[in-house]
């Protein structure tokens, strides 16, 4: 049941991440599906797609990789990185050009082969700097940074 429950969460990063493609939505969430990312909560396959779309519309060329991938049970951890150039406006932010790399961390619950809770922990921080919405914090050492 892990390595089928593996491979489902591979699939939602490839196929939906990735790809874009939103039909798979169907096929792998449960339609009461709940992802906790940050400080929203995002609900439904509904929900889902319309985060992705939102997310790929900023980043149309924003890819996967899994870097790890460990299942007990239901659960399913994957540390995640993503790459991508940001082209449309994220958070506000108008599309600037900039290459990301952005890294994560899931924990996906699966119930009868369907994803039906997500627990997402990423690093907004860095990719709001490297968007040059925030400035980075001088490197300890780094004096003339911090006079300024």
């Amino acid at each position: 049941m892990s390595e089928h429950n593996k491979a489902q969460i591979r699939r939602v990063i490839e196929e939906v991440y990735s790809r874009g493609d939103l039909a798979v939505v169907d096929e792998v969430a449960a339609s009461d599906l709940v992802i906790h990312v940050s400080s929203q909560e995002i609900h439904g396959r509904e929900g889902a797609k319309q985060y992705v779309a939102a997310l790929r519309a900023a980043f149309p060329d924003l890819r996967f990789t899994v870097e790890d991938q460990i299942a007990e049970g239901d659960r399913v951890v994957t540390r995640w990185t993503a790459r991508g150039t940001h082209s449309g406006k994220f958070q506000g932010i108008p599309g600037t050009g900039r290459e990301i790399r952005l890294a994560g961390t899931d924990i996906d619950r699966v119930v009868g082969g369907r994803v039906v809770e997500c627990w997402a922990q990423l690093d907004e921080l860095g990719l709001l700097r490297q968007l040059g919405a925030l400035e980075a914090e001088p490197a300890k050492g780094d004096k003339a940074r911090e006079r300024r």
